[in-house]
């Protein structure tokens, strides 16, 4: 066997074998990725951590508080809106709380806020409260007065009715100045000619006399007055040729009167008395009445 001839140019090297390319073996001592040979061993070191993000807080009930709370007082102090001044305030209270009890657990970091929140929230329920108190006085108030004006107009009208009952021979004075009186009414016997007045029935004459006691003259604008007998029932007026009916007409000077008589038929069983109805002014004035027995 024929030996190699050696290589004028020394010794080659040789290939490592291919099971030195193994890239699951592990590196040689003094050998790593990051140590080449001759730079020590390599020392393991922990992969990097990311850093810890802290939780974020819970400030959002502190902050609806605060807000609630400015709003309830904004309506509370607004005398047309306080009745919706309770809504915001009473939800700013329990937002507040909750916030505060975050605040503490250290969930939130808006304990002054979530308070300041609750404190207005108590203060626009206070006010709500003093809005509702002093609504329902005002309209006690009101419904007293009320009351009390309407009595007063009532007791008022009562004594203006009352003031306008009379007996015969009494006086009343309208508000136009004038002054009637309604005498007791006298006995009247119809001519032959009469018409108003049946066989049986008794007829009396009626006087009633006006008196201008104001500055101006004033005009009658109703003559005729109205009579119902003892029953209620309406009166016949008579009429005769004999001239002894007056109607009051026209005006009545300063000073002066106007004198108007009248004749009435009462039948029999209810001509124990009557009433007389006057006024100088129907469209204006309300009647006056007088009543008594007859004759």
């Amino acid at each position: 066997m024929t030996a190699p001839t050696p290589s004028p140019d020394g010794p080659q090297p040789v290939a490592p074998a291919a099971d030195d390319h193994d890239p699951w073996k592990p590196p040689a001592p003094g050998q790593g990725p990051e140590h080449g040979p001759g730079q020590g061993p390599a020392h393991w070191a922990p992969p990097a951590m990311e850093p810890f993000m802290a939780p974020r807080p819970r400030n959002g009930m502190g902050i609806t508080a605060l807000v609630l709370g400015i709003v309830g007082v904004a309506l509370g102090l607004l005398v047309i809106l306080f009745w919706l001044s309770w809504l915001p305030a009473l939800l700013a209270v329990i937002f507040g709380c909750i916030g505060v009890s975050q605040a503490r657990k250290g969930l939130a970091t808006n304990r002054a806020m979530a308070l300041a929140g609750a404190i207005l929230g108590g203060v626009g329920l206070l006010i709500a409260a003093g809005g509702l108190v002093l609504t329902v006085f005002t309209v006690k108030k009101a419904v007293d007065d009320g009351r009390a004006r309407i009595k007063e107009v009532r007791s008022s009208a009562s004594a203006a009715e009352e003031a306008r009952q009379l007996a015969f021979g009494e006086s009343y004075t309208f508000a136009n100045g004038l002054k009637v009186t309604v005498a007791e009414p006298q006995p009247f016997v119809p001519d032959d000619y009469a018409s108003g007045h049946a066989k049986g029935n008794k007829a009396v004459q009626v006087t009633i006399t006006v008196v201008n006691t104001g500055t101006e003259r004033v005009g009658v604008e109703t003559g005729l007055p109205s009579v119902n007998d003892a029953d209620g029932a309406s009166a016949e007026l008579v009429i005769d040729g004999s001239g002894r009916q007056k109607v009051i007409s026209g005006y009545v000077l300063p000073g002066r009167q106007a004198v108007g008589k009248y004749a009435f038929s009462l039948p029999p069983d209810a001509a124990d008395s009557m009433e007389v109805e006057f006024t100088p002014d129907a469209k204006r004035w309300q009647d006056a009445y007088w009543s008594g027995p007859t004759k």
